[in-house]
């Protein structure tokens, strides 16, 4: 055979190779996936194992191409009864399973002070074990390892194949937590030490998407064990050559991934689901159940609520809901939007809050003839002041909803209600910070109220609001838009009813303001000479819209919808 035969040969070969290779990575076609090691340690995790432990077993990758490597110890609660009980129903389903449980004391590390404390032998402890799990998937010729911890929620089932096709050998799907908090790191200091980096949040919020190339990725970490490179990772110091940071697991294999010339890389394409924000130091582990209720809350902004399978159903408390003290709670929403109202029920499954729904009065069944039955006036000379236009048939159904509420609130007598409308998404803690005003507005000496805003959109930024005296959570109101949520007493109900709204309807937005005097429109608020409504604002907010204009998504029943023909017989000419 001549060198050019050969050289034939040979490209033949390599290209014959490159496609068993691309193919190996594939879950479909004839060629078997790639093997996948998934491996995630286990300590005092009851509350939020049944929900990792369904959301792994929804991954949408074959499960006899995964092994699973499982450590569990010093545990003071139920989680090894948890992974047998989910182990028993699935160990058939995956290729094997490696486990190592110990489930009697010592539950704690001599030099720890508690179930939230990292003290240094809990750190060696770990890191030994993080090491084998990556020997472990070396020596049984793993092409993949998912290092994942057991407080991340995979709620994208195809996060393995999404990780799989960047072709990195190290590489984070951008996982969202009840605040700024993230799997990835922007930036470290010359000690090893985290800072915030100009575009951590636009990576976090995806406000730009792609992968990026970070110096630390943590908690979910996909690695491509193909990679010769990848041999040199580890998460014991003494292996790390030149390493001279600090004793612990994850600086240590970050830093032996930038030494080895290993790039890490964070990818926010899709979203990929969340993670739980550590507890302090000193923090009770129940406090950790708190932030669980703010990620359901977060995932239902996306999609159906977290799930367990049923062999885990039996390990979920079920909390019974109750009025939170208040009168009642309602929420508004719109017959035809029973989209919106699964999410508002499933949000309060999730919070234990009962609440009344009220069917919102549809504005675009409205016609002149059926504003005349409700005895509905316009407000004359009213024009929208940034569209110029009257009000629009969805302004109108939602006054009247708003309306049949506060009368509701006069006829049954409630003293104290809140009331939602179908698009909001709950601030972190919303109880717990409920709770707080609603005891201000109780025991605070001197002090009256009729509204509150638990969210708006405030309009007059050089306008101050200042603190109500005494208050924490507490300040008068200025011009202001949105109903979205607010507190409203028998008093405040009261006198909104006795304005006579309807007699001069202009929008909910813009009538509540002038009832608290701080409506800049004068050629409006001539109308409703009573204004004594006192208004205040919770600061900060415990509300906000679930999606902003121009947000993928985004609908307004109020803003799209068309405006009303109407004629003297419900525009009144000027009378004053």
């Amino acid at each position: 055979m001549n060198t050019f035969s050969l050289c034939l040969v040979l490209i033949i070969f390599l290209i014959d190779l490159n496609v068993i290779s691309s193919q190996s990575v594939s879950v479909g076609g004839d060629v078997k996936p790639n093997t996948l090691v998934i491996a995630f340690l286990v300590r005092n995790k009851a509350h939020t194992l049944p929900y990792f432990l369904t959301l792994l077993e929804n991954l949408n990758y074959p499960k006899q191409r995964i092994k699973l490597w499982i450590q569990s110890d010093h545990n003071v609660d139920n989680s090894i009864e948890i992974l047998d009980a989910w182990l028993s129903k699935v160990s058939s389903s995956y290729s094997s399973i490696n486990t190592h449980f110990a489930p009697s004391p010592p539950t704690e590390f001599k030099d720890e002070e508690g179930p939230t404390h990292w003290s240094e032998s809990r750190f060696t402890h770990i890191m030994r074990l993080r090491e084998e799990a990556l020997m472990y998937s070396r020596e049984t010729w793993a092409d993949y390892l998912l290092f994942i911890d057991c407080d991340v929620f995979l709620t994208y089932p195809d996060v393995i194949q999404d990780m799989v096709s960047k072709n990195y050998p190290l590489v984070s799907p951008v996982l969202q937590s009840s605040g700024l908090y993230s799997n990835f790191w922007g930036g470290m200091t010359s000690d090893f030490y985290y800072y915030r980096s100009d575009d951590y949040e636009s990576i976090l919020f995806r406000k730009e998407k792609g992968c990026f190339k970070v110096p630390m990725i943590h908690s979910c970490v996909f690695i491509d064990l193909r990679y010769q490179s990848t041999d040199k990772l580890s998460y014991l110091p003494e292996k790390v050559p030149g390493y001279h940071g600090p004793h612990d697991d994850i600086i240590t294999f970050a830093l032996a991934a930038n030494l080895s010339g290993i790039p890490l890389h964070v990818c926010n394409e899709n979203t990929h689901g969340f993670v739980m924000v550590p507890l302090e130091r000193d923090t009770p582990l129940e406090s950790d159940e708190s932030q669980l209720t703010n990620i359901k809350l977060e995932v239902l902004l996306t999609g159906p609520p977290l799930s367990v399978s049923e062999s885990l159903s039996r390990f979920v408390k079920k909390s019974e809901k109750t009025s939170w003290g208040l009168s009642r709670t309602y929420l508004i929403n719109l017959e035809r939007r029973p989209e919106r109202r699964k999410r508002m029920m499933d949000c309060f499954d999730v919070l234990g809050l009962e609440v009344t729904v009220l069917n919102a009065v549809d504005g675009s069944l409205l016609d002149e003839t059926e504003l005349t039955r409700r005895g509905v006036q316009f407000l004359p000379g009213y024009r929208d002041p940034y569209h110029k236009r009257p009000m629009t048939k969805g302004e109108i159904g939602c006054f009247l909803s708003h309306f049949r509420i506060w009368k509701e609130i006069v006829e049954e007598n409630l003293d104290v209600v809140m009331v939602l409308e179908d698009d909001v998404r709950f601030e972190h803690y919303f109880k717990s910070k409920l709770e707080q005003v609603l005891d201000e507005l109780r025991t605070l000496p001197d002090f009256d109220w009729d509204f509150v805003y638990l969210g708006r959109k405030r309009l007059l930024q050089n306008v101050t609001e200042d603190q109500v005296i005494g208050s924490e959570f507490l300040r008068h109101v200025s011009y202001s838009y949105w109903t979205i949520g607010y507190l409203i007493s028998l008093s405040g109900a009261q006198k909104l009813l006795a304005a006579k709204p309807l007699n001069n309807l202009l929008p909910v937005d813009e009538f509540l303001p002038i009832m608290y005097n701080q409506q800049p429109q004068e050629s409006w608020a001539q109308y409703y000479p009573e204004r004594n409504l006192l208004a205040y604002v919770a600061e900060p907010l415990l509300l906000y819209p679930a999606l902003y204009v121009n947000e993928p998504g985004y609908v307004s029943d109020t803003e799209n919808s068309t405006t009303i023909k109407v004629t003297q017989t419900t525009e009144r000419r000027e009378e004053l």
